[in-house]
């Protein structure tokens, strides 16, 4: 049967741009990671060399210049790219996160972000500031993941193809995710981590064939970037070494040390739980700090940088540059000290992989100002890409001193907290990680000197406290455990992962939200969390929906529509008609009765009062343009007193559409008891298609018949997808205004509904778990009370809603 078939070509085409989208995402993550590579140890070579002369000679304000140099020009470069595409400044994580909520931020997907993105976080990662390349690489991911499967793109205009497939918001908020979770995995080599985070984080909408896709796609990451890089870096095509861009190397390298006989070599005992819980509270207040002064400096910006002229950002992002880059320099010739290296001597038997990670540990060693066999602690860490200092605190068996660790956590932790926010891309994982681990180690150090526990491994701390710092920073629980254990490919550390980010959870949720919702929360975005709260289910759904309406006919006339259109903003409509049998028992004493549905009549009258302010900034209906002047008005007829009202409704389903020409539509001048007329549902139609149909000419004229208006399919209803016309843009002249529109083929019949005696929290998860943008709410003899919308489900809203139920009471 053709209907199979062509399901099972949907499903294998789905399958085939899956692939494809992890491969880009892998690919984009491999531009990225090669010329960061390339530029950071230009500079690093340049930079050493100079200084190595420099010592003898007494010239080092020449080395600091040309470190300024350096970074000063990257960094400037980062923020000319986000000034042609402002959505490319951050870690594009509470971006993504609303996308996949359900709310369209403007140009989060576009092509000309994510190129903007990925030079962008190239240069500032080239540049020296405190920023990962790891948040920016979800962002790409998601971005490719919303492009490949339109085969269609604003910024490059020309490259259309006849692609029938996938022309919904659902299919291209599935590719996201998808996408999303290739980012993760190609910037962590964490497939089943990038899956999670897609999961906990993002997507509020979930199936399972989709939990399979995603996988698939975050593999074909991984091992796309993992092909390119081994190839690259070690010539050795087809062996697969090198997982993510963040490795955290073997932790295993510490046995080859240990004889087998030893018994002592363990990563961590159960005594060190102890020490991993106190930790993960440690941690979580850091982050609460962390989050917290972000905020504060956020809000500053919003105040006093984002409304001058675009070129302050660009000096911000110059001035934090200049200072990281000044405050590294005198740090690492300053406050370093000479350590002992630690031997290297390995035994024989030893894999070339630990050899090759050991070697790569002692490679990064800086010996500023010291002399031989010993080694600048602080040089080592700030003198080093960030990555590689991370491996310093996870492997490096010589000791770093407390006082260097102190002073390293608290400058990094202050500028990577000044850096976070400015206009360039930037990712916050891998300051975090690197935060942590000097935090960890500090810890380890302290515990064996002054505490005299020897069976310790420092590199097992510096994780945890990594692990404590991010945790207490972005608040993720699952998805974070997941893709640490898969970066350390070691599952012995999945218990002591897991409690340290419970526990830092737990301990920062306390005081404050995670990064990325505080930076959501700050941009205004009504994003709908996982529930309500218990208290939310004294509402129902009639205390929370928005009783005026702005509707339309199932056949309307084209100067009303297009007056509707262009007066208001709503995305959908509802179809309804007037059910002028009932207004007879509409007053009744100071009860205003929609058949089962009571109110009183003041708080209609606050209601409409409230919708009254809201609309009067943009006179919702004028009159004038609004009223139709149709001469011959079909009255329905009155049906006698007695009858009751199951005959009514008996009647009225053989007559589905009565009065199909209205005499007026809704306006300003109607009293109370026309603009709560009783009105019966029928669909629900989009703004999108409203537009569609004027575009098209779909309509008939009064003297024929409504069979005689064309006929749209599927396919040229959604050819615009996802840039439909704007109604304020199109030139209407040639369609005549008295023409009608019968809206019924198009409209959706049978949407989701709920009674006005729902309890909130039904209404949320519904409204959540099927991903829908508006929830009529209907009465039991099938008239529309009122509407439901995300706004009407955000946090603030029912907080305001709720105080209003407690007055009334």
């Amino acid at each position: 049967t053709l209907p199979k078939q062509k399901a099972q070509r949907h499903e294998a085409v789905k399958w085939v741009l899956v692939f494809a989208i992890g491969v880009c995402t892998g690919l984009v993550g491999l531009f990225v990671d090669f010329f960061v590579r390339l530029f950071t140890q230009l500079k690093f070579r340049v930079v050493q060399s100079s200084v190595e002369e420099c010592t003898e000679k007494g010239c080092l304000a020449l080395s600091l210049l040309e470190l300024l140099g350096f970074n000063l020009t990257f960094v400037f470069l980062a923020s000319l790219l986000v000034l042609i595409q402002p959505v490319a400044a951050g870690s594009g994580i509470p971006e993504i996160k609303c996308y996949l909520n359900g709310v369209k931020v403007p140009g989060v997907v576009r092509l000309r972000t994510v190129v903007c993105k990925a030079m962008g976080v190239l240069f500032s990662v080239a540049g020296g500031l405190f920023v990962g390349k790891e948040g920016p690489m979800i962002h790409s991911g998601a971005v490719v993941g919303a492009g490949l499967p339109q085969f269609q793109s604003i910024s490059l205009r020309k490259i259309q193809f006849n692609f029938p497939y996938f022309r919904s918001d659902r299919d291209k908020r599935d590719f996201v995710s998808a996408g999303a979770a290739a980012g993760v995995a190609a910037a962590f080599g964490a497939p089943i981590g990038g899956t999670l985070f897609s999961l906990e984080e993002g997507s509020s909408f979930w199936n399972q064939g989709l939990t399979w896709k995603v996988l698939f796609c975050s593999m074909a990451a991984t091992f796309t970037l993992n092909f390119f890089r081994s190839g690259i870096q070690f010539g050795s095509w087809g062996s697969f070494q090198l997982p993510g861009l963040l490795n955290f190397g073997e932790f295993k390298a510490r046995f080859s040390a240990c004889s087998e006989s030893d018994k002592k070599c363990h990563l961590w005992t159960a005594v060190d739980l102890g020490f991993f819980i106190l930790m993960g509270i440690v941690g979580g207040l850091l982050g609460a700090t962390f989050n917290c002064l972000n905020k504060r400096l956020a809000k500053y910006r919003m105040r006093n940088v984002h409304p001058k002229p675009k070129l302050v950002r660009v000096l911000e992002s110059l001035l934090v540059s200049l200072t990281t880059t000044v405050v590294v320099f005198v740090a690492s010739m300053v406050l370093g000290e000479c350590r002992q290296m630690s031997s290297t001597s390995h035994s024989g038997n030893d894999t070339l992989s630990l050899q090759g990670m050991s070697e790569d540990v002692n490679s990064s060693i800086k010996t500023f100002f010291c002399p031989n066999e010993t080694y600048n602690d602080m040089a080592t860490l700030f003198f080093n890409p960030q990555e590689s200092a991370i491996l310093q605190l996870f492997h490096q068996d010589g000791t770093f001193s407390p006082v260097t660790l102190s002073l390293f956590f608290l400058l990094y932790f202050l500028l990577s907290c000044w850096t976070y926010g400015i206009s360039v891309p930037s990712g916050l994982f891998v300051p975090s990680l690197l935060c942590g681990a000097a935090f960890g180690r500090l810890v380890a150090n302290l515990l064996k000197s002054y505490i005299g526990l020897d069976h310790i491994y420092s590199g097992t701390f510096a994780l945890i406290g990594a692990a404590a710092f991010l945790g207490g920073v972005v608040r993720m629980t699952i998805s974070l455990t997941v893709i640490l254990i898969e970066s350390t490919n070691e599952i012995t550390y999945g218990l002591p992962i897991m409690i340290t980010l419970m526990v830092a959870k737990w301990t920062g949720d306390f005081f404050n939200k995670g990064i990325y919702d505080i930076h959501v929360n700050l941009r205004g975005v009504p994003l709908l969390e996982w529930e309500t709260e218990v208290e939310m289910d004294k509402l129902r759904a009639s205390d929370i929906m928005e009783p005026n309406l702005t509707y339309v006919y199932p056949h309307t006339r084209i100067q009303s529509l297009v007056s509707i259109l262009r007066t208001t903003v709503h995305h959908a409509f509802p179809v309804v008609t007037e059910n002028r049998g009932n207004e007879r028992e509409f007053m009744k004493g100071n009860q205003l009765i929609s058949n089962n549905i009571k109110f009183k009549k003041s708080s209609i009258l606050t209601r409409a009062g409230e919708q009254r302010k809201r609309s009067q900034s943009m006179k919702s209906y004028p009159s004038s343009e609004l009223r139709n002047m149709c001469d011959e008005h079909i009255a329905t007829e009155e049906p006698p007193e007695k009858e009751d009202l199951l005959q009514q409704m008996l009647e009225r389903r053989y007559t589905p559409y009565p009065n199909l020409y209205p005499d007026q539509s809704p306006s300003e001048e109607w009293t109370m008891e026309e603009r709560f007329r009783p009105l019966t549902f029928h669909g629900l139609i989009l703004r999108s298609q409203l537009v569609t149909l004027l575009v098209r000419g779909v309509c008939y004229s009064e003297s024929q018949s409504s069979a005689s208006q064309p006929r749209l399919s599927y396919a040229e209803m959604s050819e615009d997808y996802p840039r439909y016309p704007d109604i304020h843009d199109l030139d209407l002249t040639l369609l005549n205004p008295r023409m009608i529109v019968d809206v019924t083929p198009y409209m959706n019949p049978s949407p989701f509904a709920v009674s006005p005696n729902t309890h909130v929290s039904q209404v949320f998860n519904l409204f959540r778990t099927m991903g829908l943008r508006h929830l009529p709410v209907v009465n039991a003899v099938g008239e529309i009370v009122g509407i439901i919308t995300r706004h009407n489900l955000t946090h603030e809203f029912l907080q305001a809603r709720l105080r209003q139920h407690y007055q009334t009471i």
